[in-house]
């Protein structure tokens, strides 16, 4: 049917106006979609809120959409004013059917700047447009722009000089909660971030933010790291075919090699001290969920083989179970490439090895002949104690009682590795997939 422009301004401001009393009757909506319908056919609002999902009747965006639009152009080319609370209805309206017009996220920038908007209403805004449009660029980058306002103002002062001695008690409490206020924006990028990747396939915007926000929000957090590598284990094992998430991993994987390695260095200077007992403080390391790497601040030069060598048995364990996926192989290729580079350029790599042959040389001082036959790994004592030493503990005792170090992957054991793989592959994408990474060691690995 033909519509006046008139009628299709009413109909629009209408909707436009229902889509703001959705998110005021439900603040709880986690997300959007459209619901195919090529014409209206009941006299009732196109906008539909069901079980925290609001859906769009598809017949109304064709006279939505270019109304929204029209109207933010107008506006930013002077000829036309909206008052704020316009601004807001009009970008939210046209961000979710649209979330890559830049210039609704602009507007948005301003009345963030303004005092109009909160951040964490913008966010989540961009939360339910990727709930939509996963891959969207723009989304991500005004996301960043978020994050980077929210982390300057928790990171702001608290006034001049002369006022923080009568502020102080206020000041920690202020920081208190912008501490709490960023953990909780942290925790929520990585939900958005896991949810988005699971919506799109090799979702390359969605996994680039997140390592943006462990650069930027994380940074030297030994912690989120850990955490990190061990909430992606599950993901990646469910997508073995997204090389998005496995790079994540490489990331990771460098990121804690180069921490461990500052540790390292730290505890060779004397810059780091190893604690008498595991860390309990929240602000601390804890037991990571399954990756073994909990000690990593105690002893970073075995916790790094440590890494290596969890990460090489994923690999292993998914090219068995899954043959024929190239995105396996090639991150295997990777992490033994950073492996094979720790163990030749790092001077902690040098240090470890020594460190395992002053430990077998304890065991074989302080084991019972009559229980030679006993598995090392049972040991659960975690201390010996020393009265001549302070705390009743030795650094050496301590160390002998985490269980041997597990094999590290070395050129020999890759060969057989794929030579067992040729032996019982029946898919011809995994034989070749084999053979290339067997090439690959010879060609790289033994130069």
């Amino acid at each position: 049917m033909a519509e006046s422009e008139e009628e299709v301004d009413v109909l629009v401001q209408r909707v436009v106006k229902d889509i703001t009393n959705a998110f005021k009757r439900n603040p709880n909506i986690d997300e959007i979609g459209l619901i195919l319908c090529p014409e209206a056919r009941y006299n009732r609002s196109p906008i539909v809120l069901e079980e925290n999902k609001l859906g769009v009747e598809s017949w109304c965006v064709k006279f939505l959409l270019p109304y929204v639009h029209n109207k933010l152009l107008l506006y930013r080319q002077r000829k036309q004013w909206l008052d704020r609370e316009a601004l807001v209805d009009i970008t939210c309206t046209l961000l979710l059917l649209n979330p890559d017009f830049t210039t609704a996220w602009n507007v948005r920038k301003e009345l963030l700047q303004c005092g109009v908007l909160n951040p964490e209403k913008d966010l989540y805004l961009g939360k339910l447009a990727l709930t939509k449009y996963p891959k969207s660029p723009e989304t991500w980058i005004h996301r960043r722009w978020v994050l980077q306002r929210l982390q300057k103002q928790c990171s702001s002062g608290f006034g001049q000089k002369e006022q923080q001695a009568q502020v102080e008690a206020q000041g920690e409490a202020e920081r208190s909660r912008q501490s709490e206020q960023l953990q909780r924006a942290l925790q929520e990028e990585m939900k958005v971030c896991t949810e988005a990747a699971g919506r799109y396939p090799s979702n390359y915007n969605a996994w680039s933010h997140r390592i943006w926000v462990l650069q930027h929000m994380a940074k030297g957090n030994l912690k989120i790291l850990h955490d990190e590598l061990s909430s992606t284990r599950l993901w990646v094992s469910m997508h073995v075919s997204d090389h998005s998430g496995f790079h994540y991993r490489q990331f990771l994987l460098k990121a804690l090699l180069g921490e461990l390695g500052q540790s390292w260095e730290k505890l060779q200077t004397g810059n780091l001290h190893l604690p008498p007992h595991p860390p309990t403080d929240s602000h601390q390391i804890p037991h990571t969920n399954g990756e073994g790497t909990a000690g990593a601040v105690e002893d970073p030069h075995s916790a790094i083989p440590q890494l290596f060598h969890e990460e090489m048995e994923l690999c292993t364990d998914l090219i068995e179970s899954y043959p024929g996926h190239e995105t396996l192989w090639c991150h295997r290729r990777h992490v033994f490439y950073l492996w094979h580079h720790w163990r030749k350029h790092s001077p902690a790599a040098g240090a470890q090895s020594l460190v395992l042959t002053h430990t077998a040389a304890l065991l074989n001082e302080t084991s019972d002949p009559h229980e030679e036959g006993r598995s090392l790994q049972a040991m659960d004592v975690d201390c010996v104690p020393d009265s001549n030493k302070h705390g009743g503990y030795t650094q050496d005792t301590k160390r002998l009682k985490r269980g041997p170090v597990p094999p590290c992957p070395g050129l020999s054991s890759e060969h057989v590795f794929v030579s067992r793989i040729l032996s019982s592959c029946r898919s011809p994408e995994q034989g070749r997939f084999a053979n290339a990474y067997r090439k690959w060691l010879d060609s790289v690995i033994r130069q």
